[in-house]
């Protein structure tokens, strides 16, 4: 009789086992209720709707000059910069890589140094990626793009953006591949230890002497421009520079990247936005601003 009651009570305490045992994980991107906004056109959270899901978000919608936008040579004015228009004062700190749901982003926690874009000073905070770019050069979207997000004391913000091509492995990346692999569809972070923001334009290796001048030549270019934010609340007043020089990124390292953030944002670029008659610089600088 004791054993019959043994052998009863294993049976149920197995039922209730295998009822509440699901071997497919439930991932946070599947909650239709925790996905705030979306990148797919025609989703009911998709781009075109943001600036009606929440009164917070309405300058996505009403904005006059938002981000991101295409920058065209042809109606770009040139100047010839100096150290004045921008300076770049990076420090070697302590970050962490984390996956923020609708991007991978590295922040640092210590003093990564900043940039000074006409005397004033920005801190840099973090950096995260888009792909495809958000950004488009004489109408052309590249693989991926790094924005490198700054804060002044004011907490005005200003970007600095790198476009991507398939090409060569990007240096950075492939350190940091297996930390960002760990995190696929996962809301964690990861300490990386002390990180050198310069690293994130390290020169691609391999190159013939001609074209490394030209690339040179490029990379001492760069667009400069008034947006906003490129996510919700798509906040305005953003001073954005955009390099001109095409860095190189390996197909692999453009579809982790695409794999480990969360379903919604597998293509995580927000659609070009109006110009509405702003002024777009192409600056030519006489000096390389990210020198190793």
């Amino acid at each position: 009789m004791a054993g019959s009651k043994q052998i009863h009570l294993g049976l149920l305490v197995s039922t209730f086992f295998l009822l509440c045992w699901n071997p497919t994980p439930v991932r946070a991107e599947h909650s239709e209720n925790a996905i705030e906004f979306e990148y797919k056109a025609g989703s009911k959270k998709g781009p075109e709707l943001w600036g009606e899901l929440k009164k917070e978000w309405k300058t996505c919608k009403d904005g006059k000059s938002q981000s991101p936008i295409d920058l065209r040579d042809g109606i770009a004015t040139k100047v010839n910069s100096s150290l004045e228009h921008f300076k770049v004062s990076y420090n070697p700190a302590k970050a962490m890589i984390e996956n923020e749901g609708p991007v991978i982003a590295i922040v640092w926690e210590g003093d990564a140094g900043s940039i000074s874009i006409n005397g004033t000073d920005y801190i840099l905070r973090q950096c995260h990626w888009h792909s495809p770019s958000e950004h488009s050069i004489n109408g052309k979207r590249y693989d991926l793009e790094l924005h490198m997000v700054h804060r002044a004391k004011n907490n005005n913000v200003a970007v600095v953006g790198f476009l991507y091509k398939i090409g060569k492995p990007n240096p950075f990346l492939s350190e940091v591949t297996k930390e960002i692999a760990s995190m696929t569809d996962v809301e964690k972070d990861v300490q990386l230890g002390v990180i050198d923001p310069r690293k994130m334009k390290a020169a691609q290796t391999g190159f013939q002497d001609a074209k490394k001048r030209k690339m040179r030549k490029a990379s001492s270019k760069f667009y400069r421009y008034m947006g906003s934010l490129t996510t919700p609340p798509c906040t305005e007043g953003v001073t954005w520079t955009i390099n001109k020089q095409v860095l190189s990124v390996s197909k692999s390292q453009v579809k982790l990247l695409q794999q480990v953030v969360f379903d919604y944002a597998m293509m995580n670029a927000r659609p070009l936005q109006p110009l509405n008659g702003r002024d777009i610089k192409l600056h030519d600088s006489l000096f390389s601003s990210f020198r190793q």
